[in-house]
């Protein structure tokens, strides 16, 4: 397994990053299509993280900083298929989750596409809890959340 090479997604960048960060959601969550200003808008309030492996894009995490009185955030890694299984998944969660951390979390949740099956094994094989499906507006495949008992 080689180490990542992780770049923050800002907005301040340019569109390239953006771009980049698009493919990687829009390529694994093919129901749920974001544009350029979907990821810019996402960029300005959560922590967005491109990885490349060697020089090639492999991923992209997302952690949403924690809400509420339970400090709960959201922490989602994207490997983009013809990259998984070689650890690439691992070191962006487990980035996720310290970022969640520094950021005040207590509490860790993730959501998957019910469609992703390497992500929900992922998620349960990491101790994630199923919590909640439910269909977005328009959808036909349900999303999943999923929670880490503290």
């Amino acid at each position: 397994m080689s180490d990542l090479d992780i770049k923050r997604v800002d907005g301040t960048g340019g569109d390239e990053e953006l771009e980049a960060w698009r493919h990687v959601h829009n390529t694994i969550i093919p129901t749920h299509l974001l544009t350029l200003d979907d990821v810019r808008e996402r960029a300005v309030r959560n922590h967005l993280e491109l990885a490349y492996a060697e020089g090639v894009l492999v991923g992209n995490s997302t952690v949403r900083p924690p809400e509420g009185d339970g400090a709960t955030a959201t922490v989602i890694a994207r490997v983009l298929a013809e990259h998984r299984r070689r650890g690439f998944g691992e070191q962006l969660y487990e980035r996720a989750v310290r970022r969640a951390r520094e950021l005040g979390a207590r509490v860790i949740e993730t959501c998957v596409l019910e469609a992703n099956e390497d992500g929900l094994r992922f998620a349960l094989g990491h101790g994630f809890v199923e919590t909640e499906r439910y269909l977005l507006d328009g959808d036909t495949i349900p999303w999943i959340d999923l929670r880490r008992p503290t």
